[in-house]
């Protein structure tokens, strides 16, 4: 994948946000140096970028993210560093929104300055298999709400179409009119179809443009 300076991920809850932030992350690490991924969910819900941590230290990511992710304070709270997001051009970050729009307010903190820098891409992450965005009309609602929120338009669209361990190969293929139907009414781009690891193989020739995902763990 070709990522601006700032690849923003945003979508209702249970899209598979925070995963993709994570293999987001890995992958553009793999190809710049100065990395880091935000975690700017206001609450804690219960899979948080920084239960990678030590992945992330690994491979030399810097986590920006709130005191109290991952932790039992249920405290809304924004990092400290939050501006060094926009403040440092060095930096590439890929960005994990807190769900709808509650969670895109603590985007709007950073409008002005990422829209007058002009090198990001808003993705809008699909799961058409989540009860409350089953078809095109109810996630291009959710879209709306998220862009009024932030005062940032989106750019494209990420289909994470998934049932989660119980994923089939044909499940993802049949959620392609989902993405194409969302696409057609947001009039935005299919960046991405993202998909298990493990269904790679059997999908890399049937759909394109395909990521592969490595599923995040949550720690015991």
């Amino acid at each position: 994948m070709n990522y601006k300076r700032l690849t923003i991920l945003c979508g209702h809850y249970g899209s598979g946000k925070t995963n993709i932030a994570v293999n987001m992350a890995l992958d553009l690490r793999s190809q710049r140096d100065n990395v880091a991924i935000a975690d700017l969910d206001i609450v804690n819900p219960y899979f948080r970028s920084k239960d990678s941590e030590d992945e992330f230290r690994e491979h030399d990511i810097r986590l920006i993210c709130s005191e109290f992710a991952s932790s039992n304070v249920d405290l809304p709270s924004m990092p400290a560093d939050l501006y060094s997001i926009t403040d440092d051009k060095s930096l590439s970050v890929i960005m994990d929104i807190g769900g709808d729009d509650r969670g895109a307010y603590a985007l709007g903190r950073l409008r002005d300055m990422i829209l007058a820098e002009d090198d990001y891409e808003m993705l809008m992450v699909v799961n058409k298999f989540r009860p409350l965005t089953p078809d095109a009309p109810s996630v291009i609602e959710v879209m709306r709400e998220i862009e009024a929120a932030c005062g940032i338009p989106f750019t494209g669209i990420v289909n994470n179409s998934n049932l989660a361990d119980e994923t089939s190969a044909e499940d993802v293929l049949g959620s392609r009119k989902f993405a194409e139907e969302v696409c057609e009414l947001s009039g935005l781009p299919l960046v991405l179809t993202t998909v298990n690891e493990k269904l790679y193989d059997a999908l890399k020739d049937k759909m394109s443009p395909l990521f592969s995902l490595k599923l995040q763990k949550k720690p015991i």
